[in-house]
């Protein structure tokens, strides 16, 4: 049948998919026949305004994904307004005009996903990893009075600590840790991120954007000190949703 809608992922080395898989299950239980999902694999994001051109009339929506949540905003028509503040897209709605916008959902996914987790001594956090999921992160952390740091191995501003400076006093504060590295994920699952995990204890939570594996070496390793824990899937699930509540508005 001819597809009249096709949505899609952009991404770099996307054949692992969740998007894909999720959006083309929840279409064939739909019995939407004229909907499709496809991969957008890019080498690089210079490739991005030939799918416009390749797929012109039925290209609906896409979602983005590493590495070019921040790069995308230049080529699209228009930004809502909390992506342009977070300084990343992820969601973007193409009109019956072809002209496209950008959102980010991964807002509404990573808060909605921890809310139920975080008690009253959660005050403080620490973004792993300084992506463009971790602006979303931020974001989220801002919207819900929670102060946060970010850490990289390179810290190129104030707010940005290095992992060598997280000691027993620090996550004495900071006591919610947010995997927004992509160092875990399959198949380099013995990868995790460089922290004094002896440190942590049933006061810390942590949460993994990473959901392959289910539980990763950095959750893992909280769990066994008492921490609570939480990996990305139900983060991937409610972002999708929201893409699919936009791109139906």
């Amino acid at each position: 049948m001819h597809t009249k809608k096709l949505f899609g992922l952009v991404g770099k080395n996307i054949a692992y998919s969740f998007s894909r898989k999720y959006f083309s299950e929840k279409f064939e239980k739909s019995q939407l026949n004229d909907h499709k999902y496809v991969n957008f694999d890019l080498e690089s994001i210079e490739e991005f305004p030939a799918i416009f051109k390749e797929h012109i009339g039925n290209l609906t929506g896409m979602n983005v994904t590493i590495p070019y949540k921040e790069a995308v905003g230049v080529f699209l028509d228009a930004i809502d307004e909390d992506a342009k503040e977070i300084g990343a897209i992820n969601t973007i709605k193409i009109d019956k005009n072809g002209k496209s916008k950008g959102y980010n959902t991964d807002v509404y996914g990573f808060e909605n996903s921890i809310k139920p987790l975080l008690k009253p001594h959660h005050k403080a956090a620490l973004i792993l990893g300084t992506g463009g999921a971790s602006k979303a992160v931020a974001y989220a952390l801002r919207k819900m009075n929670i102060q946060y740091k970010f850490v990289s191995r390179t810290p190129r501003n104030e707010e940005t600590i290095s992992y060598d400076s997280i000691d027993k006093k620090l996550l004495a504060t900071y006591t919610v840790l947010i995997n927004c590295s992509p160092l875990g994920t399959a198949p380099n699952t013995e990868l995790a991120p460089h922290i004094p995990y002896n440190e942590l204890s049933n006061v810390h939570l942590l949460y993994d954007l990473i959901y392959n594996p289910a539980e990763t070496t950095f959750l893992r390793r909280g769990k066994a000190q008492g921490a609570n824990i939480k990996n990305g899937l139900e983060m991937l699930e409610l972002q999708a949703e929201k893409s699919w509540a936009i791109w139906n508005a």
